[in-house]
């Protein structure tokens, strides 16, 4: 492959004096003081590159194994991926325990803690949100130089040296997604200010290399025409009609018709390929909290799928109070470009945690767009609430979105049910969805599963709420308090707000208070805002035989994890009854499980710790009640009555 276009700068420093700066966005390469490392073997460079691809993030031993060896494993593979662990522990240098606090092995696998100055990768996302974030303002000056910044780092394919590797090709044509995205906005950006010439031959190379990607093509169609090249930027078009006809059978899309039309018309310069607004846009989103943190990976990824185009819907989720709807919020505030005709957010919940009606929601919809009111009111002279309303609201709701580009958020969703029929059919409207269960019934879908949030990016959000000088006064303490609530967003945000009022007490205390597995849900209150509630909110929504073994399993280990042997004997059942019951509490978003594929002896599962607490809270409330039952009954014996659970 050519190189792309794209670097004209170097890289920023790597960091202090002796650390290693990593670079993925080209061959895998690893620098201390300007000198290239030797990284060793192609399986050991194969091991960095994986760990590298997905820093901060625990990685699962089999995803490891898969890179190294897709086919079929050695049966020494585990040994020698101790090696190759052991290997980059070392070219990591000091930290830690002499790198080894670095790079480390835990339930989810291996995680690779590394900063934004020793990874090209993660300086590269920050440089590009930053810009969207400067786009977003209206500096589109600001925008087109940060956009910039990042691109100088991007080298060529990346990890071109390793893609032989299905496991790491996978990873590296992830990256260049993301690296094509930014060149996309950077190139708009140009455009929109007038400076078109300096995008025109990159965009040139980049859409021979990517021929069927639209935006490249318009990008490059707005260049030239601004440049004076009219007659090129309508055969690039040209050409793409008819590759879309020969390869695909298809048409350009409406918005890239459009583009081509107003180009014939030779009317004033062309700036933006964004199909011409039947209304103006809509943007009715909730105020982002000042104390969003982390999320790296995930908003990246929300990003590129939501604004390349190339799903229409995706899938949050994860337990109350892990940030989804912080998350999603994010992302919709940064997607203004690809959504022209506006962005929406809908609760599809109560305030009292209860699902709404889908005629209530569609009405919101309705209002929003500006459609379905009026069809609802000429339909049979029917109204809102009776039988015909919701069946007319939701056809004027699908032809609005098959002619508008616009997001369109589902906050907290309780089922598939509740969103089925509000899905686009067509167009190009996306519906991000939240929920803390998986919906396994939504298909198609991109799923994004939300974990807890890492240590680092827990005390950063910590930081923010008590301020970073009381954090550091005790910074085992705060680590303590951190993993005390689980690495939940909702736990540390309200630690976080007790702290910042009660001013006088130590951290230690307070890590002391939540470490007592008797009094942390009463320690995680701040004003009306409470983690007790939040967890009995989900816990409603499981069925009564899912709330039974989820008691039972929460009380298995003081951790939460399990084995399904453990299960088992807990259930009272046969192994195939207790996968089932797993399972579905899986689905419920109540208990994790391990990334990538394992079977299910060799998995280790987990119910989270305040979930934990909670679920022995109310067994041990039901085994009290049914005693107390048993008493007045004249001295009944015997434990409440298990669901019945067929023993495999």
């Amino acid at each position: 492959m050519t190189r792309p276009p794209v670097r004209t700068g170097t890289p920023g420093a790597a960091g202090t004096t002796g650390a290693v700066h990593f670079s993925l966005l080209g061959p895998l390469t690893a620098r201390r003081d300007g000198r290239d490392l030797p990284l060793g073997p192609r399986k050991q460079r194969l091991v960095l590159a994986t760990l590298l691809a997905r820093p901060n993030t625990p990685v699962p031993v089999d995803v490891l194994t898969d890179a190294v060896w897709p086919d079929d494993p050695p049966r020494t593979a585990r040994k020698n991926l101790q090696v190759y662990i052991s290997a980059a522990r070392a070219l990591l240098g000091p930290g830690g325990d002499g790198g080894t606090g670095r790079l480390v092995h835990g339930c989810g696998g291996y995680l690779l803690r590394i900063s934004e100055g020793e990874l090209d990768t993660l300086r590269f996302g920050s440089l590009a949100r930053a810009g969207r974030a400067a786009a977003e303002r209206g500096d589109l000056p600001g925008a087109a130089r940060l956009l910039r910044e990042a691109l100088d780092l991007w080298e060529g394919p990346p990890l071109n040296d390793l893609r032989d590797s299905s496991g790491v090709a996978d990873e590296a044509d992830r990256l260049e997604a993301r690296c094509l995205t930014v060149y996309e906005d950077w190139a708009e950006a140009e455009i929109e200010l007038g400076r078109a010439a300096v995008a025109v031959d990159g965009l040139r190379d980049l859409v021979e290399r990517h021929p069927l990607r639209e935006r490249l093509r318009a990008a490059w169609m707005n260049s030239l025409h601004q440049s004076g090249r009219q007659a090129e930027a309508l055969a690039v078009y040209d050409d793409y009609r008819q590759l879309m006809a020969r390869e695909l059978g298809l048409e350009p899309s409406p918005a890239m018709a459009a583009l081509y039309r107003s180009m014939l018309g030779r009317g004033r310069e062309v700036r933006r390929p964004a199909a011409p607004r039947e209304t103006p846009s809509r943007v009715t989103l909730p105020a982002g909290t000042g104390a969003f943190t982390g999320r790296r990976e995930e908003l990246r990824d929300l990003l590129d799928v939501l604004g390349g185009g190339e799903e229409r819907v995706v899938v949050v989720s994860g337990p109350g109070g892990v940030g989804k709807s912080a998350l999603a919020v994010r992302a919709a505030q940064l997607l203004a470009d690809p959504f022209p005709d506006g962005r929406v957010h809908v609760r599809v919940r109560g305030e009292d945690g209860t699902a709404r009606g889908r005629a209530e929601i569609l009405a919101e919809l309705g209002r929003w767009c500006g459609v379905a009111e009026a069809r609802a009111s000429g339909a049979s002279a029917e109204v809102p609430g009776s039988a015909g309303a919701p069946a007319v609201l939701a056809e004027a709701w699908q032809e609005w979105q098959a002619r508008h580009r616009a997001l369109v958020v589902l906050d907290d969703v309780p089922d598939e049910a509740s969103v089925r029929g509000l899905l686009p059919r067509s167009g190009k409207c996306s519906v991000l969805v939240t929920a803390r269960g998986q919906l396994p019934g939504l298909a198609p879908v991109h799923r994004i599963a939300l974990p807890p949030l890492a240590d680092g990016e827990a005390l950063e959000l910590l930081g923010k709420l008590i301020g970073a000088g009381r954090l550091r006064t005790d910074p085992a303490a705060a680590l303590r308090i951190v993993r005390a609530c689980g690495g939940l967003p909702l736990a540390v945000e309200v630690s976080g707000m007790r702290l910042a009022v009660l001013r006088h007490l130590p951290l230690a205390e307070y890590a002391d208070r939540l470490d007592d597995p008797s009094a942390a849900l009463d320690e995680l209150v701040a004003g009306d805002v409470s983690v007790r509630h939040r967890i009995a909110s989900g816990w409603r929504d499981l069925a009564d035989g899912d709330r039974w073994v989820l008691g039972r399993l929460a009380g298995l280990t003081d951790d939460g994890c399990f084995t399904l042997d453990r299960a088992t004997v807990a259930l009272g059942c046969g192994e195939r009854a207790a996968i089932r019951a797993v399972e579905a509490l899986i689905d419920a978003g109540a208990v994790t499980s391990p990334a990538g594929e394992v079977t299910a002896h060799a998995a280790l599962y987990e119910v989270p710790r305040l979930l934990c607490l909670f679920a022995r809270e109310q067994e041990a409330a039901g085994e009290q009640g049914a005693a107390g039952e048993q008493g007045a009954a004249g001295g009944r014996t015997g434990a409440p009555a298990a669901p019945a659970l067929s023993p495999g």
